[in-house]
């Protein structure tokens, strides 16, 4: 994790009970791609599909998904300790897969390799980004379409209230089309709380 001392960019911040300040800022090309570089190439972020990617890779790679994707960098306690893209199903392929909805949002999620894993970190990881995506009035539903194979990821979005839909064929992968609304996010965080 890298320590950041600037507020300024900060879009974002919640404080998580028993777990620390959480935070977003947007992505900077010039200065994150190294970081990520580092990230999508270990073996945990096989479903990134950047194993093998140089830095000039992912960098090009960044450039293109910033066209139509708001990419920001989450810290925990000042330091980078995660990677959240927000889209728009109507301008990705996604919304080749479903009737896309007004007030629809798709997002990715990366958390940074950790030696010491924190308890419930990733959850925290998880329901910030959730807090932040439907802080905004206009959003109506989160769009995931993780890997088939991501048993990890399927049980955090059944965890946050996400519904699964069905098993779509996207190009580069097998995934579950999977939808959550701000009433089926709140029913699950009362039952996590339970």
């Amino acid at each position: 994790m890298i320590n950041i001392n600037s507020t300024e960019k900060i879009v974002f911040t919640k404080i998580i009970p028993e777990m620390g300040v959480f935070e977003l800022r947007p992505f900077d090309l010039e200065t994150d791609c190294s970081i990520i570089h580092h990230w999508v190439n270990k073996e945990y972020a096989i479903y990134w599909g950047m194993i093998g990617f140089s830095l000039e890779e992912v960098k090009a790679a960044y450039e293109k998904i910033l066209e139509h994707t708001q990419v920001y960098i989450g810290l925990f306690d000042t330091k980078i300790s995660f990677l959240l893209e927000c889209y728009e199903p109507s301008e990705d392929i996604i919304g080749n897969y479903y009737e896309v909805e007004e007030g629809d949002k798709g997002m990715h999620i990366l958390v940074a390799p950790t030696e010491n894993p924190l308890r419930n970190f990733t959850w925290s990881v998880f329901s910030f980004i959730m807090d932040f995506i439907f802080d905004k009035p206009n959003t109506k539903r989160i769009v995931v379409e993780p890997d088939a194979r991501n048993h990890k990821i399927h049980q955090l979005n059944k965890k946050a209230g996400f519904v699964f839909q069905k098993i779509i064929e996207l190009p580069n992968k097998k995934a579950h089309l999977e939808f959550c609304t701000r009433k089926d996010y709140y029913n699950a965080l009362k039952k996590t709380k339970l």
